[in-house]
């Protein structure tokens, strides 16, 4: 335990010496001022430790020490270290002032060697005990925040689909919950859109279900990059289904995404030799927007773009269809 004493008296310092270190007080430090005691407090603090008790002597040039026993407590936020005041005094004014400056303890002079063995004994196994307390608080600190960490991550990972890396079907149907109440709020409208990786049954049978796999990756990739605007959400949707979220977009401004995806994905030049389209994976992509009158939400666009998916399958894969929606 480190102990600082503040006394100009060397007799006096002598003396504490001797009974402290008789108790196997052994780390002891002496300032014989104020000013020399704020500096040591200040570079005990500087290397990120703390004095456990201080023996403070009222009585000092320049400053006193129920003043320097106030900075310390209110400048130096030594809340937790206990300070002994050491004195001659002990009128009731003096005595008040000591405690309402911070002060835990007194001890009269001239010092009782029993009295004094007592009070250091009584005021370290308080600052033992409050270093333990301390030091339960920040290992209960860092655990909760390791464990706030740790529930980030599991909804992070509950979120993601797991092959892809874009967001789940469970974190889309939130997502869409929420751009559609915020766009029907803000009187702005919604677009979906609903993309399938075309004829994909046929790639897997062909090529095997790890290459599908890798083949799913690349595309959930490109939509990704694709897809860049803040508001903007791209998902798995299931199998070989992607769905994107466009907030604030129009007829126009959801074709021309729709087909730079498209157009990204044909560009990849993934081989596909058993595709009926192309000799290279393609997609069909159905895109809605409405701007959410007339009670509708956001699940009815998501059925109005796989409608508008289903019909761009129809019309022969690999291209865009708009549904037909007049708003």
């Amino acid at each position: 335990m480190d102990i600082l004493i503040v006394d100009d008296s060397e007799s006096i310092r002598v003396f504490l010496e001797q009974i402290l270190k008789s108790c196997n007080y052994d780390s002891l430090s002496f300032a014989t001022d104020g000013q020399e005691a704020l500096a040591m407090v200040d570079k005990k603090l500087q290397s990120g430790e703390e004095y456990d008790l201080i023996l403070l002597d009222i009585i000092l040039p320049e400053m006193n020490g129920i003043e320097i026993c106030s900075i310390l407590k209110k400048e130096y936020k030594l809340d937790e270290v206990p300070i002994i005041m050491v004195t001659g005094r002990e009128d009731k004014e003096t005595l008040k002032n000591a405690f309402a400056a911070g002060a835990m303890d007194y001890i009269t002079k001239p010092i009782s060697t029993v009295e004094l063995k007592a009070r250091v004994r009584s005021a370290l196994k308080l600052r033992q005990a409050v270093k333990k307390r301390i030091a339960r608080e920040k290992e209960l600190e860092k655990l909760t925040i390791e464990l706030q960490n740790a529930n980030k991550k599991l909804n992070k990972l509950a979120s993601i689909d797991g092959l892809t890396g874009l967001s789940n079907r469970r974190y889309f149907d939130k997502a869409l919950e929420k751009e559609a109440a915020r766009m029907a709020r803000e009187d702005k409208k919604l677009g979906i859109l609903m993309i399938d990786i075309d004829n994909f049954k046929n790639y897997n049978d062909l090529y095997g279900h790890q290459a599908g796999d890798d083949c799913l990756k690349k595309v959930a990739s490109t939509i990704s990059e694709t897809v860049f605007r803040p508001g903007d959400l791209a998902a798995r949707y299931g199998g070989e289904e992607f769905v994107v979220i466009l907030p604030d977009t129009d007829r126009e401004g959801i074709y021309e995404v729709a087909e730079r995806i498209r157009q990204a994905i044909e560009n990849l030049g993934i081989e596909h030799n058993d595709s009926p389209v192309a000799g290279h994976v393609t997609v069909s992509i159905g895109a809605a927007v409405s701007n959410l009158k007339n009670n509708e939400d956001g699940e009815t666009i998501v059925k109005l773009a796989d409608d508008a998916l289903y019909q761009a399958k129809e019309n022969g894969r690999n291209q865009t269809v708009i549904a037909s929606q007049n708003n």
